[in-house]
Order: C-alpha cells, then sequence, then structure tokens
C-alpha cells in the first residue's frame, strides 16, 4: 500500500511511520518538514497536496491543533484555532480525500481521551475531540468506493509524560506500541467507523 501519514515526524507519528514503512510505502507531510509541505488548515492547501499524490491507498492523520486555555477566559476565535485545525482540518481532509483515494482506501483521524476525560483547560481540545468523534461515526456510513475511516483516541503517551504530564495529573502513560498499533489496526485491517480507544 501507498500510506500518507500526516504529522509523521511528530511524538507519535514518528513510531507509526517506522512501523508502517517496514510493509508498505509511506509519504510524510507536514506543515515544516516531509515529502510534502501542508497546512490542513487550507482547504487549498489539502487539494494541492492530494493532486501531488497518485495511487494513494491510506491517509493518516496525527495533526491539528487547538487551544489550551481558562473555560472563563477564552475567546471566541481561541475556539476557532481548534475548530481551523484539528478538527475542519481533519474533516476536510476526508472530504476532499474521498475523491483520491484508492477504492477499498482508508482514513484515519486523531483525537483523544480528552473527548470522555477532560482536564482543566481543555475545553477547546475536549470539544473538537468529541465533534470529530460524531463526524466519524456519520461519514462511515456514507463513504463510497469501499473507502472507510477510524479514529484513534489515545491517553497521554509516554514519549510525551515529560511536556504535557502537568496538565494530565493521575493519568497513566500508554506505551507507544500500543497507540502504534492503533494506527496499524486503522490502516492494515477492515474496520469501519471505529473509536479504537487507547486509554
Amino acid at each position: 500500500m501507498k500510506v500518507l501519514i500526516i504529522g509523521g515526524n511528530g511524538t507519535i507519528g514518528k513510531k507509526v511511520a517506522e512501523n508502517i514503512s517496514q510493509r508498505h510505502e509511506v509519504i510524510i507531510a507536514g506543515r515544516n518538514s516531509g515529502d510534502i509541505t501542508l497546512d490542513i488548515s487550507s482547504s487549498e492547501s489539502i487539494e494541492n497536496m492530494y493532486q501531488q499524490i497518485s495511487n494513494l491507498d491510506a491517509c493518516v492523520c496525527i495533526a491539528g491543533e487547538a487551544h489550551w486555555g481558562d473555560f472563563e477566559k477564552m475567546s471566541e476565535e481561541e475556539y476557532y484555532i481548534g475548530i481551523r485545525s484539528k478538527l475542519m482540518g481533519q474533516v476536510n481532509l476526508v472530504r476532499i480525500g474521498q475523491h483520491y483515494l484508492n477504492e477499498k482506501g482508508s482514513f484515519t483521524l486523531t483525537t483523544g481521551i480528552l473527548a470522555e476525560d477532560p482536564v482543566k483547560g481543555s475545553a477547546g481540545p475536549s470539544m473538537v475531540n468529541g465533534a470529530l468523534h460524531s463526524f466519524v461515526l456519520a461519514a462511515a456510513q456514507e463513504l463510497q468506493k469501499g473507502l472507510r475511516i477510524n479514529v484513534v483516541a489515545a491517553g497521554l503517551v509516554e514519549d510525551a509524560v515529560e511536556k504535557y504530564a502537568p496538565y494530565f495529573p493521575g493519568h497513566n502513560p500508554i506505551p507507544m506500541w500500543k497507540v502504534t498499533n492503533a494506527y496499524v489496526k486503522s490502516v492494515e485491517g477492515w474496520i469501519n467507523g471505529q473509536i479504537i480507544k487507547v486509554y
């Protein structure tokens, strides 16, 4: 298979790319690095990216940002950071990509534990994650050509503990191999419309 991994140079993306590249051709896209540069908050950038890749079987997105902040102080524009990037960025990867992926191809999106287990300051990311879960459940019913869609929702991953542990008090770190296998399950398996939880 030819597999596109958006965010393939990130903390999780690197491990996923290393695993999948052992068996498949991997193309990495990112905002500042990779084989292709991409701004997922721009539909035009997404369309240009797909036009550069032929014969694509799977699109994996491990990218997108959302604003963290105290609920009392969050502005409307700060909510829109996550809506434009992590939410609509991933929605548009599917909306546009459905016309480019090979028959029986797949989309794998990324959310996280905050959809169900929010923490202080996570109103923005939690909202976006929950919306993406609902989108995946709905889109899976309507995708044509045998296309599949799933989303990986992981907890605090081991490789990010040093940076993010203060935001997730009492959360148990998730081994990277478990998170990586969730993406492999979506790309190489046959499941569809699943929220793959790695908590």
